[in-house]
């Protein structure tokens, strides 16, 4: 049953409202993919915290207007789809990454970040940067970094002492 035309603009809108949320767009293009195949990609990039849609091209640059995604879905030719998520977008890169490198027949074409048009190899650059949590973790190991070296420093000279102590007792230098 075809779709009337209050339905089409509806879901006109709802991906145009998905778009404008979106601070990370990645467009795939696809070619004889599988259910299964099609189904694993979904879970992945759901894990990821991403969304994934196949879209009409034409749909998808109306969709875009006027949000920054605009300069990446116009003009689009042959199948395509749209991972995006407006929560952490290396995540999403790094999913789609992983993913296309075990099934060639997903092609990552360009993106979308932080309102930016990038390239294909961009979008490779950006799924090899570290995570939030990894670059946090990092960040508190150079933040804690001095005050342990600190508290070593500290408790080398009560270390030190006793080590000396120890090794003039053992030598028998002080007198009984």
């Amino acid at each position: 049953m075809p779709l009337t035309k209050q339905q089409k603009q509806d879901r006109l809108d709802t991906l145009a409202a998905e778009l404008r949320r979106a601070t990370t767009l990645i467009v795939t293009g696809f070619n004889a993919m599988t259910v299964e195949q099609d189904n694993d990609l979904r879970r992945q990039l759901r894990q990821a915290g991403g969304r994934y849609r196949v879209v009409k091209n034409t749909l998808a640059a109306r969709a875009a207007q006027g949000t920054a995604a605009a300069p990446v879905l116009t003009g689009l030719k042959g199948v395509n789809s749209i991972a995006y998520t407006s929560g952490d977008g290396v995540a999403l890169a790094k999913a789609l990454q992983q993913y296309a490198k075990g099934n060639p027949n997903l092609d990552i074409k360009s993106g979308v970040i932080e309102g930016a048009a990038i390239s294909a190899a961009e979008v490779a650059q950006l799924a090899l940067t570290p995570s939030k949590e990894e670059l946090y973790a990092k960040l508190l190991f150079l933040m804690q970094a001095p005050a342990q070296r600190l508290a070593m420093v500290v408790n080398a000279v009560g270390r030190n002492t006793a080590v000396v102590l120890d090794q003039a007792v053992q030598a028998k230098k002080f007198a009984e």
